[in-house]
């Protein structure tokens, strides 16, 4: 087997390009739901944010990784472009010390951002949510977030930490000055939205307008900062006041348009404009930068404000990445231990082999249903195997370098008859040849 990561993130890929393939959490769901019908795909994890988008796998060696998950991020995503200059993939070391980098945050267009830690968790919990992750991938996420959280508690990398919300509002100042005299406009009423308030707010603005497409949400956010709820659809032809807009909706489609923005400048009489979209996908159509008067920012034009800050982390983040080698390896170490890997590969295999041949006379036993059916039944059936093999292996990963590995060993080798003539030496040769890779 062999631990790959296949991806594109803010340094590989403008947000032109990211936008494109973000990915909701009913997408990732259904995807990995369907992980069953890609053959040499055994465990997967998909981690989507606004500044990446990638996919953790295990996949067996002897497969084309890379073809094979371009694959299922082709399907997952419902794009065909081929966007291979974009992408990378890490493997085996390179893949875990990328995870634990980006669960560290030192992988952040922000270092030392406090997001995406939360949303490594999410991603995984989802993945395990949907028995998409096995022994491998609950070890590694499981010490990536463990990374992360020390790397937040043993540094002070996180310490004035520049948010992107917070990067926004210092892009605000630079454009007006004080923001005393600016009211300021928010699409959106998520985490994302209320922390860009937040700093508003601590940065003087005069007022904060709210639009949400669920009014109670914008009322409720507007109320912690004595602002404004206004109608979603009429948002900016009716605040000809606001000089700065900061978009944050999770919309698929632009949420604000030309033509409304052409509408709204007619009433501004001259006085200028200034968006901030940081939501991947982005909110405000690139036309509206056309519009004399007005001038659009997108989440990538906020790496200028964050390098301001960068240096005043770099010594944490040498410290931070410390951290992460002595996970690296101890991870390594632990992957060393899984003698019994190839047992439990062995143990899928012939789990496999009895669903497959059950499977197909009991399909012989219906020839009416539709392909569609057929298709239900198979991946019923798979999802059956790994359910009832997942806690034992749960079980048996949780034995690696203890006093209780060997025992476990044994008694795999006993229950499931795994030890057959013929089979014990070629048994010992899987064995070498996992610990080789790893």
């Amino acid at each position: 087997m062999q631990l790959v990561v296949l991806g594109l993130n803010h340094k590989t890929a403008p947000v032109e390009v990211r936008e494109r393939f973000s990915l909701t959490k009913e997408q990732i769901r259904s995807g990995l739901r369907h992980l069953g019908e890609y053959g040499g795909i055994n465990e997967a994890v998909v981690l989507s944010t606004c500044n990446r988008n990638e996919f953790y796998a295990v996949v067996d060696s002897d497969s084309d990784e890379s073809e094979l998950l371009k694959t299922f991020w082709s399907d997952l995503t419902g794009n065909e472009e081929d966007i291979s200059e974009y992408l990378y993939i890490f493997k085996d070391e390179k893949c875990i010390r990328h995870l634990f980098n980006v669960a560290s945050s030192l992988d952040s267009l922000v270092i030392g951002e406090g997001q995406i830690l939360s949303q490594v968790k999410q991603a995984y919990t989802l993945a395990h949510e949907e028995g998409a992750t096995s022994t491998i991938l609950n070890t590694l996420f499981h010490r990536a977030i463990t990374t992360g959280k020390r790397v937040r508690t043993e540094t002070r990398i996180a310490f004035n930490a520049v948010s992107v919300s917070y990067a926004a509002v210092e892009l605000a100042r630079q454009i007006f000055g004080e923001l005393n005299q600016s009211a300021a406009l928010i699409f959106g009423a998520g985490k994302m939205a209320e922390l860009t308030a937040e700093n508003l707010v601590g940065r003087g603005v005069k007022k904060i307008y709210v639009a949400n497409r669920h009014k109670d949400k914008a009322e409720e956010m507007a109320a912690q900062f004595n602002g404004e709820a206004v109608e979603f659809d009429e948002a900016l032809l009716h605040n000809p006041d606001v000089d700065v807009v900061v978009t944050s909706t999770g919309a698929p489609h632009y949420v604000v348009t030309p033509w409304e923005t052409q509408l709204a400048m007619k009433k501004r009489h001259g006085r200028p404009l200034v968006f901030i979209d940081i939501a991947v996908p982005r909110d405000v159509d690139p036309e509206v930068d056309t519009i004399p008067g007005v001038t659009v920012y997108n989440i990538d034009d906020l790496e200028e404000v964050v390098d301001e800050h960068r240096q005043e982390r770099e010594k944490e983040a040498h410290e931070a990445r410390g951290i992460v080698d002595e996970e690296v390896k101890s991870i390594l170490d632990k992957f060393q231990y899984l003698s019994f890997q190839p047992l439990m590969a062995r143990l899928s295999k012939r789990a496999d082999m009895v669903r497959s041949r059950e499977l197909r006379r009991a399909l012989g036993k219906l020839p009416d249903l539709s392909e569609s059916d057929r298709r239900i039944v198979e991946q019923m059936s798979r999802m059956i195997v790994r359910k009832l093999l997942r806690f034992p292996m749960m079980e048996i990963n949780a034995s690696a370098g203890t006093d209780r590995e060997q025992f476990y060993i044994e008694a795999m080798r006993s229950l499931f008859k795994l030890d057959v003539i013929g089979e014990a030496e070629s048994s010992e040769t899987e064995n070498r040849n996992w610990n080789a890779q790893q």
